[in-house]
């Protein structure tokens, strides 16, 4: 009997079994088989001493991998939460309601649904829409003429400062029989200026500011105003002066440097006016008043024009229509532009 030492240890039935069993416990024990000695470790092979343990797959190749990409679940697509969706019905909820609120008050008050009897933007406008989708057109003034609304078949055109402006809304006003028939067909920017429809159907604006100046104020080239019969002057010898019953000459007073001084700035006043005045007509010629007029073109005129024609003076109702003292001058189309 062995003490102090390992259990005895069962060799199986055969020589030739590399199994033994514990005594104790029952287990097998393997042992090297007679035939295959076990060589000594400086001649085993490193690579079979060293385990080596399969490296597990990473995650960037399962990704790279179109295989494992196709195994991976798509997440589901993300649905607006019912909170998004309830905000944005109550918002255009109130759009809606404001709109229908606007066009009512609009309409009961103005008599227009939309834009409160405001003139409409040019491109919810027919004519200046398909004015821009066309072009811009460039006429003559012989070619303007035949635009006169004689034509029904034609638009009516008008000219304003070279500025050519179709009012094909207006033909009771600018077509035949019209009040304002003198102006069709041609640039009378002139006229617009003086209420002169017959005499000034011109676009030549030079002198016509001379319209808006006071009546008081000599022109260039005049010496000035002529005085009134005065008092009879006195005998020689007399004191008093008045007395003798003989009247002063009728006298011309020269221009004082106070009176350039007011011309110039008369000019100046009445230069703005002139402008101010062409402004209001094409202002109410492009439909910005609320009428149903567009502008449509330019006049073409050779280089030299103006100084072909010759110089006018301002027509006598424009003469007799000068302010009196230091009022400004009275603009006869306010009323008209101004719609009523």
């Amino acid at each position: 009997m062995q003490t102090g030492l390992l259990p005895p240890r069962l060799r199986l039935a055969g020589e030739n079994s590399s199994r033994e069993f514990d005594q104790k416990e029952g287990t097998p024990i393997l042992l090297p088989h007679p035939n295959f000695p076990i060589r000594p470790p400086e001649v085993m092979d490193p690579e079979i001493r060293q385990r080596r343990t399969p490296a597990a797959p990473s995650s960037p190749n399962r990704a790279d991998d179109p295989s494992a990409k196709s195994q991976q679940p798509s997440p589901p697509p993300r649905r607006p939460t019912t909170t998004t969706t309830s905000r944005l019905l109550d918002t255009l909820r109130i759009l809606t309601a404001l709109l229908l609120l606007n066009s009512l008050l609009s309409y009961y008050i103005t008599s227009d649904p939309l834009f409160w009897n405001q003139p409409r933007p040019w491109f919810l406008r027919r004519g200046p829409l398909s004015t821009y989708l066309q072009g811009p057109l460039r006429l003559t003034d012989a070619e303007l003429s035949l635009y006169n609304g004689t034509d029904p078949d034609k638009p009516v055109l008008l000219a304003l400062n070279g500025t050519i402006y179709d009012v094909t809304a207006g033909r009771r006003v600018y077509g035949p029989g019209g009040s304002y028939h003198v102006f069709a067909g041609r640039d009378a920017a002139r006229g617009f200026v003086t209420g002169c429809f017959a005499e000034d159907g011109t676009p030549d604006l030079r002198g016509v500011e001379w319209t808006y100046v006071p009546a008081g104020i000599p022109r260039y080239g005049e010496e000035g105003e002529e005085e009134g019969e005065g008092e009879a002057e006195g005998k020689e010898g007399d004191g008093d002066e008045g007395r003798g019953g003989e009247k002063k000459q009728n006298k011309k007073k020269k221009v004082s440097p106070e009176l350039k001084s007011q011309r110039e700035q008369a000019l100046r006043q009445a230069r703005k006016q002139v402008q101010a005045t062409i402004e209001g007509w094409g202002k109410m010629f492009r439909g910005e008043t609320g009428k149903g007029y567009f502008e449509v073109g330019k006049v073409v005129r050779e280089e030299g024009w103006l100084e072909k024609l010759p110089r006018r003076e301002i027509c006598a109702q424009a003469e007799r229509g000068r302010p009196k003292g230091k009022g400004n001058g009275k603009d006869a189309g306010a009323a008209y532009r101004g719609g009523k």
